[in-house]
């Protein structure tokens, strides 16, 4: 069984000619989760759709449990690894449930509807993330992080090995965020692998064992998270100083951090 699961080799984007980051590697191991961080425009999104095989690099290569992505048929990718994108709005207004439900689309072939054991699929984990009261409900209806966690249940219906997430928690409310943050945490914990982007450093001590710190030139910094979070480390890529604080809750040590303005 192949450990590598996501491996990014020697990669390089450009834009027309400019590179949006050259020479990049990254690797995730089964069951890890990565969050990527990095200020606006360095290239973390980038890095997910070249992931997803959306946009085709200028060199190098990346690799899915081993795989060229280049090889991969849209059903077989589909199969593989599931997308979960910024909130969306649906253009109809379908119950949770159906949205949730087309994520078995990969597995119905040309012609195929569904049939009952995918609605009890979609059902199940809606359960499990704790969303199986949205069923009935309009998607267009409900909360901005209740629809990320239907985006959430609709992906793992494609039944993927590896979740890619780009910004979860935009533009949900402290409440939401934690909501999306808490599943994150639980599907990486059931051991999926997971990449997500984030633009909130806080949110790494919550829900990832790996972190890649992206700079306008790439990588500055990658590795356990306990490594690789440190005040330097986060000055460096934010280009302000950031002091990390602890604190003591029910007995363990939790950690934050916050940029220096003075």
């Amino acid at each position: 069984m192949n450990d590598i699961m996501v491996s990014v080799q020697n990669a390089t984007f450009s834009y027309g000619k400019k590179d949006v980051w050259k020479d990049l590697n990254i690797e995730v191991k089964r069951g890890e989760c990565l969050t990527l961080l990095g200020p606006n425009g360095c290239g973390k999104t980038t890095l997910l759709n070249c992931i997803s095989g959306s946009n085709p690099l200028a060199g190098g290569n990346i690799k899915l449990v081993g795989k060229d992505i280049t090889e991969y048929s849209v059903l077989e990718k589909a199969k593989t690894l599931g997308y979960v994108f910024q909130e969306h709005s649906a253009p109809f207004p379908y119950s949770s449930i159906e949205v949730v439900r087309m994520g078995r689309t990969p597995h119905l072939g040309l012609f195929g509807s569904p049939k009952a054991e995918d609605t009890e699929l979609a059902y199940s984990i809606m359960d499990d993330l704790g969303i199986a009261h949205l069923a009935g409900e309009s998607y267009t209806q409900i909360s901005g992080g209740e629809r990320q966690l239907v985006l959430i249940a609709r992906t793992l219906c494609q039944q993927p090995e590896i979740l890619l997430f780009d910004e979860p928690t935009s533009h949900l409310d402290f409440k939401n965020q934690a909501m999306v943050l808490k599943q994150v945490r639980k599907l990486s914990e059931k051991g999926l692998t997971i990449i997500m982007t984030s633009h909130f450093p806080n949110h790494v001590w919550h829900v990832g064992n790996r972190v890649a710190m992206m700079g306008y030139n790439g990588i500055i910094a990658d590795g356990y998270v306990d490594d690789v979070m440190t005040e330097e480390n986060l000055s460096k890529t934010y280009g302000v100083p950031v002091r990390i604080f602890e604190g003591n809750r029910d007995g363990e040590i939790t950690k934050f951090c916050d940029p220096n303005l003075e």
